[in-house]
């Protein structure tokens, strides 16, 4: 009998014309959510928006008392934002670093403060993102085509993700700048001749002074640092010159912005947080939360509206798809992290991927790190909102093209298949028991079932056309999102 094809594995289709038309869906898709989305309707969009325009006036803002006014922002979002309604009063990101809002702000002057030209900017700035998670994946899995552009298609098609990035928000250069750091990270661990550390110093200074989340880019250039130096036996010099320039000229960078939050809020108030949670007064609190719902229902909510707003709730949190397209991407992400569980914990086929390069670990790190800052800000207030793990989405891209690479192979394709035919029948017990069918479920895992079994039987080139399928049926729903959704409840 003939050994089962493994690793590495050509595809039906040139890698650079995939990942172009990726890059031009993500752009097509991004422009019609940044012109079909009305005003305000992003969420935060016009307490950034305020931010940039008191730039405009010559003011670097600070966070005060009555930026946040939880009953006019719940009237105004209920009223869609009338246009004899201000937004001016909202302005509870002014404790934001300044970065973004900068470089935005010659937008704002170039187009006279118009939304639209501003979002695009954003959209553009997330463009980036796609095309270095995709460079991140040819590094760190060289001649793993598919894990690359699963990454990159993740990045570019996912409807929230496009919403978000699609709007008046720090997120996309947060994104855009932690992206190039990780790459930085990569380099500095395999490239020869790694980029300069002032270099890197100086991106990271620039995230410092671009948004909190994308922070968790030091200690991974840190530890990277420290790995290279010990794993190449680099001189103690070495060292201190690169952590030198890394982060010496970061916390140069950073130090400015921080030391000024110091003298405007006082305290220890480096980052303007403290003022920021005296200020925003009425949010809903996790203790007040638990004690109206209680535990199990506050954690049911969580986790279920996590997975939804990860994948796409619009407006200001408040427009759902149809329940059947959320139990199809939950199909879809079981099938997902399946491969992948199958791919970790397999004995590894022989070649350059044998052993893990440590940047892997140092990408899955970044992921923790930023899963980490979710829960420990949920610890304080209900912000159930998976938009907040985009940050992570190049590592969790990269997981998912590892676990869909992985079910290219007959054997783990054949494994899934099968889980998913019993999640049918158990889905079917269930459903009898309770006398409610659960249909459209069954539906989803019996089809997924059947894709699987019949990609195994494919020539083992062409079995990526179901990984293939999966980004063409995102870019479907993230094009029909605008027309379902946002319009008909917001426009």
């Amino acid at each position: 009998m003939q050994p089962a094809p493994t690793l590495p594995m050509s595809l039906p289709y040139r890698p650079k014309l995939a990942l172009a038309l990726i890059l031009v869906a993500y752009l097509v898709l991004g422009t019609l959510y940044a012109a079909l989305t009305p005003e305000w309707q992003v969420p935060d969009e016009p307490a950034h928006y305020n931010y940039v325009r008191q730039l405009s006036e010559g003011e670097l803002p600070v966070l005060e008392p009555g930026d946040y006014d939880q009953e006019y922002q719940e009237e105004l979002v209920r009223a869609g934002f009338p246009p004899d309604s201000p937004v001016s009063r909202i302005q509870y990101e002014d404790h934001q670093p300044p970065l973004y809002y900068l470089v935005e702000t010659l937008v704002f002057l170039a187009f006279d403060g118009a939304l639209l030209p501003m979002r695009l900017f954003s959209l553009a700035l997330g463009a980036g993102v796609v095309l270095l998670a995709y460079r991140i994946g040819e590094w760190c899995f060289p001649g793993r085509p598919l894990v690359a552009l699963t990454a990159a298609a993740l990045s570019a098609l996912i409807p929230q993700h496009i919403a978000i990035l699609a709007g008046v928000n720090n997120d996309a250069l947060a994104e855009l700048l932690l992206a190039a750091a990780l790459l930085g990270m990569v380099y500095v661990l395999q490239a020869e001749r790694p980029v300069r550390p002032w270099l890197l110093g100086l991106l990271l200074g620039a995230i410092f002074v671009t948004k909190a989340q994308a922070y968790v880019a030091a200690p991974a250039l840190a530890l990277a640092v420290l790995v290279r130096w010990r794993q190449r036996r680099e001189t103690t010099g070495w060292l201190v010159r690169w952590l030198a320039g890394l982060l010496g000229i970061a916390l140069l960078i950073g130090g400015l912005w921080w030391g000024r939050n110091l003298m405007v809020y006082g305290g220890a108030d480096w980052m303007g947080l403290a003022r920021h949670e005296a200020v925003v007064v009425g949010q809903p609190t996790t203790a007040g939360w638990i004690a109206r719902e209680g535990l199990g229902a506050t954690l049911r909510r969580f986790l279920e509206f996590t997975f939804q707003s990860f994948w796409g709730v619009f407006g200001w949190m408040a427009v759902f798809m149809d329940a059947r397209l959320y139990q199809g991407l939950g199909v879809v992400t079981g099938v997902t992290a399946v491969g992948f569980g199958l791919a970790l914990f397999s004995r590894r086929p022989a070649g350059p991927w044998a052993r893990p390069q440590p940047a892997i670990y140092l990408l899955a790190l970044s992921a923790v790190m930023t899963a980490g800052g979710y829960l420990w800000y949920n610890l304080s207030f209900v912000q159930h909102q998976g938009r907040y793990l985009f940050p992570a989405l190049v590592p969790l891209g990269l997981a998912a093209g590892v676990g869909w690479e992985y079910l290219t192979q007959s054997r783990p394709a054949r494994i899934a298949a099968a889980a998913l035919l019993a999640a049918t029948l158990l889905l079917a017990g269930w459903g009898l028991l309770r006398g409610d069918l659960p249909g459209w479920l069954m539906a989803c895992c019996g089809a997924g079932s059947g894709a699987l079994w019949g990609s195994s039987r494919l020539p083992f080139r062409f079995r990526p056309l179901l990984v293939t399928a999966v980004w063409v049926a995102l870019a479907g729903l993230s094009l029909a999102v605008p027309f379902l959704y946002i319009l008909p409840w917001l426009g």
